[in-house]
């Protein structure tokens, strides 16, 4: 009988969907001055990323289900992150147009979004760059990673631990905080390429456009 060429392991797809639910509704309560897309159009691939999410558990796993939502994946992040940057830009231009029309708790709330955004979306842009995606990492641990997980080492503790989305949520958020990674070690050049594009849109958005808010509300 010929083995199945699908993993037989299905990481936990529902963290993911309320993932991209909270960048859906953050989206939309953006500022239309701020927002670059219109409403409806952020949802097509939002809804297009969690059919294909669906997919995965309902086939089994099947390798074109895998290659579906991974591709579907990155292109909704690479959708949103253009928007993300776009609307980082218009803040920064906001912040210093003295008559411009946000104020002082637009500003600071949208740049909070903006923040957020950006967490969830690298969280999933790693998680599914990584090692080829979380199927492929389960099936071939011949692969090497872009990062090593101080969990790697634990093998008497932990055998066989592989990274879930949880930990690449956990790696974007110490990354976007601390703008470096933590106990995370970046291996590939494209990790490290990652990393610095993070810090440098939290350094921006935190430093910059969160402080000028705070500055308008206190004045």
């Amino acid at each position: 009988m010929r083995p199945s060429s699908a993993p037989q392991t299905i990481e936990s797809r529902w963290p993911v969907a309320l993932t991209i639910g909270v960048v859906l509704v953050l989206l939309t309560v953006l500022p239309d001055r701020i927002r670059v897309f219109s409403v409806w159009l952020t949802y097509l691939p939002g809804i297009a990323i969690l059919v294909a999410i669906a997919l995965v558990p309902l086939t089994g796993g099947k390798p074109r289900a895998l290659h579906f939502e991974r591709w579907i994946t990155l292109l909704f992040c690479l959708f949103v992150g253009v928007g993300m940057l776009t609307g980082l830009r218009h803040l920064i231009f906001e912040m210093f147009d003295p008559s411009g029309n946000l104020d002082g708790l637009e500003l600071f709330t949208s740049s909070v979004a903006v923040w957020v955004i950006s967490i969830l979306i690298f969280a999933l842009t790693y998680w599914q760059s990584d090692r080829g995606g979380p199927e492929v990492r389960l099936s071939d641990r011949r692969r090497p990673p872009d990062w090593l997980f101080p969990e790697a080492d634990l093998d008497a503790v932990l055998p066989n631990w592989q990274p879930t989305f949880v930990d690449y949520l956990f790696l974007s958020y110490t990354t976007a905080t601390a703008f470096s990674p933590t106990d995370v070690s970046p291996i590939t050049a494209r990790a490290k390429l990652m990393l610095m594009a993070q810090s440098l849109i939290s350094l921006a958005t935190i430093l910059v456009v969160v402080s000028r808010a705070i500055n308008i509300l206190g004045s």
